[in-house]
């Protein structure tokens, strides 16, 4: 066993150690659920957590431990575990009543609101979840064009049943793909030329968010854009994630304009809820008031609590200002991770854009699928076991999205542990002299 076996093995046994009712927990749970769980990506070994409250940027979990937590539910946790404005406007909208079945007051409001801060959505609708976005999306672009296919790129996530994080998930809806390599033009270039007559539309995040954290090659982006407009597809923005980086989206930072954009859960409020929108004449589909509209059904479409939380969230929390600090925090974390990385000449990078950070346990530059598949994984699982025992919350995989709780003393303290833990790490990468 070499030293970094070691060290992983015995940073999992005091994990495991200090958390005997997180183990009795998922040992029950795993008597209905398979392995305990139903929501895969919450899953690590040798077992997650069990968490019991969550307040402004902490958990607490059922052993007693206290984290900040610097995962912001995978983005969708944006306004923090107990904003007040969110709070009381849950609490308000309860006592009206939880579930209508009938238009509410709250949801014109909030498309109003989202169609003023995206300039692309002309015309929007709701859905419960960003999955559910992303196939109405899709769904849309096919109706509109006439054709089936989709190009899509490796290391993409547009939620559980339109994944291709090592190719196609097995569990993917059977639409016919294309699958693209992110930021390689000249690939893209082929791949249009070769489909392009059966193409319906180009699928694509701005920024690989599960997929790493990677930025899109502005030029990338664009040749998109344009090759889309050639061909006769539909260019489709999954801002899922990305929609947080300004209050345009990230679409807005690039100056480039999709046919269509789709949203997710923290423009609820964090609560359940996604969107899909863009061009009016494509949306005009959806209009049951022509007669023959394309079906859009969901219980909790236009749910109240959703409707009312977001519209607060949206108007009363995530002014311009407050999100351009997040953003600016989140850029000053990656700098920081980025400094001690070099300082400690650690096989670590960061990278992302804005509140959105990756951390990779290779020297990197990381910007593509293939270079972030090139980082040592139990290097990877050390560093986030490391931060997790020093009370520091992170995906397993090292993604980070900062909440609006997160301070910069936060910034600044995790930084300075991550260059703590370095420094007693650095046996492991040092080669002797």
């Amino acid at each position: 066993m070499d030293a970094l076996d070691q060290a992983l093995d015995e940073a999992r046994a005091r994990y495991v150690a200090a958390r005997p009712r997180s183990a009795e927990a998922q040992a029950e749970a795993a008597r209905w659920l398979p392995g305990g769980n139903t929501r895969t990506v919450l899953w690590f070994d040798p077992f997650p957590f069990r968490a019991a409250r969550a307040w402004d940027c902490y958990l607490e979990d059922v052993d007693g431990h206290v984290y900040v937590d610097l995962l912001g539910e995978y983005t969708a946790g944006l306004f923090g575990h107990s904003d007040p404005v969110i709070r009381e406007t849950v609490t308000a909208t309860l006592a009206d009543g939880i579930s209508f079945g009938a238009h509410n007051t709250h949801e014109a409001g909030l498309a109003a609101e989202v169609c003023r801060r995206f300039a692309s959505m002309e015309r929007v609708r709701f859905t419960n979840s960003g999955t559910e976005a992303n196939l109405m999306a899709v769904a849309a672009a096919r109706a509109a064009t006439g054709r089936e296919a989709l190009l899509v790129f490796d290391g993409a996530y547009h939620g559980g049943l339109l994944s291709f994080a090592h190719g196609p998930s097995p569990v993917n809806a059977p639409y016919p793909v294309v699958l693209g390599t992110y930021n390689d033009v000249e690939d893209v270039e082929r791949l249009f030329a070769e489909h392009g007559d059966r193409l319906a539309a180009v699928l694509v995040e701005p920024m690989l968010g599960s997929g790493g954290c990677i930025p899109g090659d502005p030029v990338f982006l664009q040749r998109l854009r344009d090759l889309a407009d050639a061909h006769g597809a539909l260019l489709v923005f999954d801002e899922v994630m990305t929609s947080r980086l300004s209050p345009g989206g990230l679409q807005a930072l690039l100056g480039i304009r999709p046919d269509l954009t789709t949203l997710g859960k923290y423009v609820g409020g964090g609560m359940s809820f996604g969107a899909f929108g863009g061009r009016a004449d494509v949306m005009a589909l959806f209009d049951p008031s022509s007669g023959h509209a394309l079906p859009h059904a969901g219980t909790f479409n236009n749910n109240v609590l959703s409707m009312a939380a977001g519209l607060a969230g949206l108007t009363r929390v995530l002014t311009p200002d407050v999100q351009q600090a997040l953003n600016d925090r989140g850029d000053r974390l990656r700098s920081g991770l980025e400094q001690v990385f070099r300082a400690a000449g650690a096989p670590f990078c960061a990278t992302g854009c804005g509140s959105i950070v990756g951390v990779h346990a290779t020297p990197g530059p990381v910007r593509t699928v293939a270079d972030a598949g090139a980082a040592d994984d139990r290097l990877a699982e050390l560093f986030f076991l490391d931060l997790l025992e020093c009370g520091w919350y992170l995906a397993r995989r090292g993604f980070v999205a900062l909440s609006l709780r997160v301070t910069d003393a936060h910034v600044d303290d995790v930084v300075a542990t991550v260059a703590r833990l370095l420094a007693e790490r650095a046996p492991l990468w040092e080669q002797p002299a």
